[in-house]
């Protein structure tokens, strides 16, 4: 995602925010704290009464349990503060206006009975389905769309950035979405050329996944149309120019025989998918061991040739961090606990009345 930021505009607020809030949970061991130096504080008094006995007045004012009390307050004071400053407290705002840029991008996907082929493990489609899954995660800020095609073709997924969305409408390719049998890529092609913004020229780029056998009408004159609406298009072409049979349509096993009992072969027309990203001047990939190399094609083409444009603007709150001040007074108090001492003189002037004693 590529986000510009064009202004700040800063606005105060009393109101408090914790980025890590669960944090504050600590803040139940100052209780347990407390009743510890408390705890401590009334055994140390009894252990000195019992060993020292008449002296323990002497000791007690010499110890100066003032100064004692006092580091103690200071402990649990810091722990507070460096508590609240790992819970990241905030205050004060900055509103952020945020634009969003990117391409356009539908993606086409042949869902006609040749795409079952098995030449491609675990088929043509699925593997499809698997990469192009994989190509959400490479989006960069892009609306991307979903045209699915065979015999005749709709428009499945509406330009988005919702990538979830986009990803959830894959799960569901199948032959069985189009009865139409067949390969109508010009209709594929006009499909997406529609579901662009036509009042742009730039930033639209249409991929094209299939096998390219082509049944439908000059799908030439549909790729013309659309690189004069400033659609450029890329093809991913899967299978062999050999061809492979497809399997049988009742799902009972086997593949698909023609009416003389011949097996039906889904052959790679290369050269016509090379025409048409000729026209548009976008780029053709061959896909035969199941790599669409769809990141060559999205980093090496469509980032890298085609403008990009401001796809949406919003503007959001930008909260202030004032965990500093925290952690600056919490550090300050551990510091000032230990500089505190046992008053000297006090001390030796309790030593040299023991040594008389």
């Amino acid at each position: 995602m590529r986000l510009h930021i064009l202004q700040h505009d800063f606005e105060s607020t009393t109101k408090m925010q914790f980025g890590n809030f669960h944090f504050l949970l600590l803040l139940w061991l100052v209780p347990a704290l407390v009743f510890f130096y408390v705890y401590a504080g009334m055994r140390r008094q009894r252990r000195i009464r019992i060993f020292c006995g008449n002296l323990h007045e002497r000791l007690n004012s010499s110890l100066l349990r003032g100064r004692r009390r006092l580091k103690a307050v200071l402990i649990v004071l810091s722990i507070v503060l460096l508590v609240t400053a790992i819970s990241r407290p905030r205050w004060g705002y900055q509103w952020e206006d945020i634009k969003r840029v990117g391409v356009d991008i539908i993606v086409g996907v042949d869902v006609s009975r040749s795409m079952l082929a098995e030449d491609i493990s675990p088929s043509r489609l699925a593997r499809a389905q698997r990469k192009l899954k994989d190509f959400t995660g490479m989006l960069d800020g892009d609306r991307v769309g979903l045209v699915v095609f065979a015999g005749s073709s709709f428009l499945q997924c509406p330009l988005t950035l919702d990538y979830g969305a986009f990803s959830m409408f894959l799960e569901y390719l199948s032959p069985d979405m189009i009865p139409v049998p067949g390969t109508d890529m010009a209709a594929a092609i006009r499909t997406a050329t529609r579901a662009f913004n036509r009042r742009e020229r730039t930033s639209k780029a249409l991929i094209l996944i299939t096998d390219g056998e082509n049944h439908g009408e000059d799908f030439m004159q549909a790729a013309q149309e659309a690189g004069r609406e400033g659609v450029r298009i890329f093809v991913i072409g899967i299978g062999t120019p050999d061809g492979t049979p497809v399997p049988a349509v009742d799902g009972k096993g086997g593949f698909l025989q023609d009416r003389s009992g011949n097996l039906v072969l889904s052959r790679l027309d290369e050269k016509a998918l090379q025409k048409i990203v000729l026209e548009t001047g976008g780029a053709y990939v061959r896909s035969v061991t199941g790599d669409l190399d769809l990141e060559t094609i999205y980093h090496g083409a469509i980032k890298k040739d085609i403008e990009q444009k401001e796809l949406s603007a919003t503007r959001r709150k930008r909260w202030e961090e004032r965990f500093q001040w925290f952690a600056a007074l919490g550090l300050l108090c551990l510091l000032a606990e230990f500089f505190i001492r046992e008053n000297r003189r006090d001390r030796r002037a309790a030593s040299d009345y023991t040594s008389r004693a």
